[in-house]
């Protein structure tokens, strides 16, 4: 079995990131930049199928700027066997992404692609949906645990009712939830290592895909900061604030 688990570039979950000066966007220059976590969790989750000798290879692939390379390296050296750097230099969108995969996917023949639900820059959730779509696989998403059951997985999904446990046909496109494990810790011998594993370069142009992003951000402002609250005395008291507020 062949797992397929596309990555992104994001700005580090600890990092507070700042809108620029003339609202255009966020400001990532000299910022700390790391794999999207909920990548993290996909590619820990395929190298345990390896492990558990479920799996017989796991491919990363990445879009975006050549800076994208650090995150493939640093899913090679968690145990990925190889892996694709796609760059462009326009801005990655979930459908433009999506389109891209597919070329990815009908070109290695996977018999899986897990990847991350959503990553934590645009928070989209769109890109694994789209993918299932435009191949017509089945769809997993939000897995909170996968087991492999010859062609079929079964997957435990968060929902809001608490676990919903499904059962799909392989080959499959499932997104990861954050409880679905933990990512390991990354040495320093297999970083060194990973220098050696094997990383294709590609444009997206290779893949004949319309790229052109379809989404303008006009303009980005920081959340509006919230007001102090009020401290009363009785229960009365609250009642006759929230009706000046009109919350009764």
């Amino acid at each position: 079995m062949k797992i397929l688990v596309p990555i992104k570039r994001v700005v580090d979950y600890n990092v507070k990131v700042q809108v620029k000066a003339d609202n255009s966007n966020v400001d990532i220059a000299n910022v700390k930049m790391s794999m999207n976590p909920f990548d993290e969790i996909a590619v820990e989750e395929a190298i345990q199928l390896k492990e558990k000798n479920i799996a017989s290879e796991v491919v990363v692939v990445t879009i975006g700027i050549d800076k994208c390379e650090e995150v493939l390296r640093t899913a090679l050296a968690m145990g990925a066997d190889r892996s694709i750097l796609i760059t462009t230099d326009e801005e990655t969108q979930s459908l433009g992404v999506a389109k891209v995969l597919k070329e990815v996917v009908e070109q290695e023949k996977p018999d899986m692609v897990i990847m991350g639900k959503q990553a934590i820059d645009d928070d989209c959730n769109q890109t694994g949906q789209m993918l299932s779509a435009l191949l017509g696989w089945p769809q997993a998403t939000f897995a909170s645990n996968i087991s492999i059951d010859g062609n079929k997985a079964k997957i435990g999904r968060e929902v809001d009712e608490g676990i919903e446990t499904i059962e799909v046909n392989l080959p499959a496109i499932i997104t990861t939830d954050l409880r679905l494990n933990e990512p390991r810790y990354v040495a320093l011998p297999n970083i060194m290592k990973a220098r050696s594993k094997p990383l294709d370069k590609k444009t997206v142009a290779d893949y004949g895909v319309d790229f052109t992003p379809r989404i303008k951000t006009l303009k980005v402002e920081e959340p509006t900061k919230r007001s102090g609250g009020e401290i009363v005395e009785t229960t009365q008291e609250l009642v006759n604030k929230l009706k000046e507020k009109g919350v009764l």
